[in-house]
């Protein structure tokens, strides 16, 4: 019996059918200022882009110069280098944001969620689930002259997530030039991205009584970890539950400070208590314990880690920890344009793992992810061929292959499988001290080096 093989070119034809002129061209027109119609367009930008994070050039220049040439797989755009950058330095990376908020939209209508099918159950008392943590860019490999002096290590920004749950996907990106900048209140500026009836998870940078009140205005619930530096008044004693070597607490809370009545919120805490461990207190707007139980809250927290793991797949896995041009325009390009190609993959993931009979968790995105990204440039570079053969060969009916019978076009699923983790192995431990960071805004107020 032969080794059961999948599909690679789901990636690929969720970019080609979602991100179409008509997205872009509405995009275009609702976020355009000054701005003028050029050759490179919105999506012949986007499409660049998404061709630059799936094959990896060494340069920006090696890119638009294969683009020139037809080859490569980039889109074929009319005009010079100096067009190029001249137009990334122009156009807005907010254009890129609602894009990217544009071609989710457009994704999540035909993808069912796929993710942690074990704990949606459990939480059923909510319309979404989203978890929201922030982070710093990779410092840039190449100093500018202005930089040559600084000793820190100077990022071109960061980002906050907030990331689905359930769909595997980063429902918002919200980049921001100041590498600095503080997660809460970038948080509110996108509170309108999050909907009614949503439930929010964050660690414990998002543990604030004024948050928690903002956030239940707009119909939202929280759950986020306990800081010390919060204020506590407990209040009643909800439920205590023996779990093996645990003890669970649920105790009815007011965080805030007493000389702010007005200010103060009623929550639940939820600890988890271990004789010689560190005890871990979670806070939650959810004052129902049949809505959000205390060990599904705490089942919930420890999924947190898959944002972290949005970031770890961006910056490692699709290369977003190097960067093409040192302006904020081009920077931030280049973030979202990892971010929608993040997105078409989880939802290709989803549909391997469907076709496979598997559960979409099961597939390792290191081991997916480039042979998607591989099978997807193979794909691409094989439609040019095919296209300049018929272009030379006028009246003469060719044949087109079928792309999903090629080589390039699936894999074994075993060589996809996530690997199960050896108990023994030791976790690496990460170093305590910390590191000393410098923002590039800081030293590009005009945001036009190149």
């Amino acid at each position: 019996m032969g080794e059961t093989r999948v599909n690679l070119l789901g990636t690929i034809r969720v970019i080609h059918g979602h991100l179409t002129a008509a997205l872009c061209e509405s995009v275009f027109a609702r976020e355009r200022k000054a701005e003028r119609r050029r050759i490179w367009t919105l999506q012949v930008m986007a499409l660049f882009w998404t061709s630059v994070i799936l094959r990896a050039p060494e340069s920006l220049r090696q890119a638009l110069d294969e683009a020139f040439r037809g080859a490569g797989g980039y889109p074929l755009a009319p005009s010079s280098k100096q067009g190029f950058f001249k137009r990334a330095k122009g156009l807005r990376w907010q254009f890129f944001r609602s894009l990217l908020d544009d071609f989710t939209a457009s994704v999540l209508k035909d993808h069912e969620p796929a993710y942690e099918k074990a704990l949606r159950p459990a939480l059923s008392a909510f319309d979404e689930v989203w978890i929201v943590d922030g982070s710093r860019l990779d410092q840039i490999a190449h100093r500018l002259k202005v930089l040559w002096k600084e000793q820190a290590a100077v990022l071109p920004g960061s980002v906050l997530a907030l990331y689905d749950l359930f769909r595997g996907v980063a429902r918002r990106v919200e980049f921001s030039e100041d590498a600095l900048a503080a997660e809460v209140p970038a948080l509110r500026g996108i509170f309108d991205c999050v909907p009614k009836g949503t439930l929010l998870v964050g660690d414990s940078a998002y543990c604030s009584h004024r948050l928690f009140g903002e956030l239940s205005t707009r119909g939202i619930s929280a759950l986020v970890r306990c800081t010390e530096a919060i204020s506590v008044e407990r209040v009643e004693l909800l439920s205590r539950i023996e779990d093996g070597k645990d003890v669970i607490e649920d105790t009815v809370v007011v965080i805030g400070t007493p000389q702010k009545p007005g200010q103060r919120q009623r929550v639940r805490m939820i600890e988890k208590k271990r004789k010689g461990k560190r005890t871990l207190r979670l806070l939650t707007s959810v004052l129902d314990p049949k809505k959000l139980p205390a060990q599904t809250a705490l089942t919930l927290y420890g999924k947190r880690w898959s944002v972290e793991r949005l970031f770890y797949d961006l910056k490692e896995v699709i290369d977003l920890h190097s960067f093409y041009a040192g302006n904020a325009n081009a920077v931030a390009m280049q973030v979202y344009a990892a971010a929608l190609v993040h997105t078409a993959m989880r939802v290709a993931q989803a549909g391997i793992a469907a076709e496979a009979g598997l559960h979409a968790d099961e597939l390792s995105v290191e081991k997916l992810f480039p042979r998607v990204a591989a099978a997807s440039s193979a794909f691409v570079t094989s439609q040019q061929a095919f296209n300049a053969v018929e272009k030379v060969n006028p009246g003469v009916k060719l044949r087109e292959p079928v792309w999903d019978d090629q080589e390039f076009a699936s894999a074994p699923v075993e060589s996809l499988r996530v690997e199960t983790r050896n108990p023994r192995r030791r976790r690496s431990k990460r170093s305590s001290t910390p590191d000393a960071y410098a923002s590039l805004h800081r030293f590009t107020p005009a945001h036009r080096l190149s």
